[in-house]
């Protein structure tokens, strides 16, 4: 096996050498894992140098088919590809003249998708813009490629190819990278395959601490966010443990945040039409159940002097989460920031909740058990069935948190019949291995936490759109008033529902009166 191809330094300009045609096609596929919307990649070289090898390995990456016919656009000058996102191809050998690029529509190619540009040189505005620039050159019996360009984009080059290093240091190695979409955070996924089996490939770098906001603290401790991925391998240690389906941790390399993960498969909780089953999210249900019955010790001791302490949701998290909506979604609705009496009013409704749940049961909350974030695993029996892939943001706190993440989907519309169901199935199983269970209490506690975390996800919804271009969740933020809207009618939180009224947070229905 060829050594894989590396870095020299870490400036904005590298210097690789790739082998074979079989070195350059692994160098199109490490190039097509970061390529992103807005990017323009110039390939440069004389006839024969690998251009064409270069980019039909990043389309068929691109397109998750290996054997997608890639036609030189020589003649054409321009092919698009229905990739995510949309990828144009340009030849332009052949260009008469530099303003021909305008009638090629590369203007609307650029903004909407990627371009891959073969001989960039005939428009030099192209190589002007360009995010990456990849000089190919005959070198023997390889080919050496020089890449340039805006540092940032270098880059993500760059650590695309440190993880490929990563997968080829596995044994046996990985290969054959595939892009996995789906998640909102600075985490970024991947398949690929090793002797045969397919694994989930994390590309995690240390969260860089943002601004201080409070008590010279940034948000992401305040609110106790994962800043690396040793909290992921310490609760994936811990449910592997307690016998959950947590996927196997097949190589780490903790300190430059990649992790190799078993797969643990590909079917959710949902049918293929996008619709909630019931019996799922039932066994999903009860396997929360048995999980915050089970005793957690806060602190988890891994290999090599690491030690793990599993924070507290405590009332800071609780509350730097809830002032999102005060951030971000009513400067979004009102056109103007929260006055101070509109944030004092609001904060002291969440103060005097969050105060009630101090005699709520805690226990470990994963957080994020929703769609998205939970295999179903055919054939299997009890928890071996839900597969739970997303905890590295894991804290001790209310248990009725992870149930209302479950039943009230930020993403799929879970009807109150069907949320009812879910409660009543997880009390069940929870009274039957505690009789004493407090189900009242705990029917107090889901509701708050409730309304807490859509809180949050309004702000963070909008968030997503406004600062981190992201305008796709968006479309949620009606499913969440919706879940307001039934929630906030639990008799501990009629203050918050009026308030919630007031501000046009819930959904229209709610609104009147």
């Amino acid at each position: 096996m060829n050594a894989p191809a590396r870095f020299a330094d870490r400036t904005a300009t590298r210097d690789l050498f790739l082998a074979d045609d079989a070195a350059t096609e692994r160098f199109g596929e490490d190039l097509a894992m970061i390529l992103k919307r807005g990017d323009l990649v110039a390939l440069t070289g004389d006839l024969g140098a690998g251009k064409s090898t270069l980019a039909r390995a990043a389309i068929r990456a691109l397109a998750g088919d290996p054997a997608l016919e890639v036609p030189s656009p020589t003649y054409t000058l321009v092919q698009t590809y229905a990739t995510n996102p949309p990828l144009a191809h340009l030849d332009l050998y052949r260009l008469g003249d530099a303003s021909e690029i305008e009638e090629l529509g590369l203007e609307d190619a650029a903004e909407t998708g990627i371009v891959l540009c073969e001989w960039p040189e005939r428009a030099p505005e192209i190589l002007a813009r360009a995010a990456l620039r990849i000089e190919l050159a005959a070198e023997g019996a390889g080919r050496r490629a020089l890449v340039s360009g805006q540092p940032e984009a270098v880059e993500r080059l760059a650590r695309s190819l440190d993880l490929r290093a990563f997968l080829d240091r596995l044994d046996p190695p990985a290969g054959t990278r595939r892009r996995l979409f789906g998640d909102a955070s600075s985490r970024r996924y991947e398949t690929a395959e090793q002797g045969g089996r397919p694994l989930i490939v994390m590309d995690a770098p240390k969260r860089p601490n943002g601004p201080p906001i409070r008590d010279g603290l940034p948000y992401s401790r305040l609110a106790h966010l994962a800043e690396d991925v040793v909290p992921f391998v310490a609760v994936d240690r811990l449910l592997r443990e307690l016998g959950f389906a947590a996927p196997e941790i097949v190589g780490e390399d903790i300190e430059a945040g990649f992790l190799a993960l078993e797969h643990l498969g590909s079917e959710t909780l949902l049918s293929p039409e996008g619709a909630p089953l019931p019996e799922r999210y039932e066994a999903t249900a009860r396997a929360l159940a048995l999980l915050h019955a089970a005793p957690i010790a806060a602190e988890i001791r891994l290999g090599g002097g690491r030690v793990h302490r599993i924070p507290p949701f405590d009332r800071t998290a609780m509350g730097i989460e809830v002032e999102q909506l005060l951030d971000w979604y009513l400067p979004d609705r009102f056109g103007r920031p929260a006055s101070p009496a509109e944030r004092h009013a609001f904060l002291a409704l969440w103060d005097g909740l969050v105060t009630r749940l101090e005699a709520a049961e805690r226990s470990i909350v994963l957080r994020d058990v929703h769609s998205p974030n939970v295999i179903w695993r055919e054939g299997r029996e009890g928890v071996a069935r839900i597969g739970l892939i997303d905890f590295q943001d894991a804290m001790i706190g209310p248990s009725a948190y992870d149930l209302a993440s479950l039943a009230q989907d930020a993403r799929v519309d879970i009807a109150p019949e069907l949320e009812a169901w879910l409660v009543a199935a997880y009390v069940d199983e929870r009274r039957a291995g505690d009789p004493g269970f407090d189900a009242a209490g705990f029917a107090e506690a889901y509701a708050i936490m409730a309304a807490q975390r859509a809180t949050k996800i309004l702000g963070i919804f909008v968030r997503l759109e406004k600062r981190d271009g992201k305008p796709f969740y968006r479309r949620h933020i009606p499913r969440l008033q919706a879940y307001l809207q039934r929630t906030v009618e639990h008799p501990s939180l009629h203050g918050l529902r009026d308030l919630y009224r007031d501000w046009g947070v819930l959904a229209p229905s709610a609104r009147k009166g």
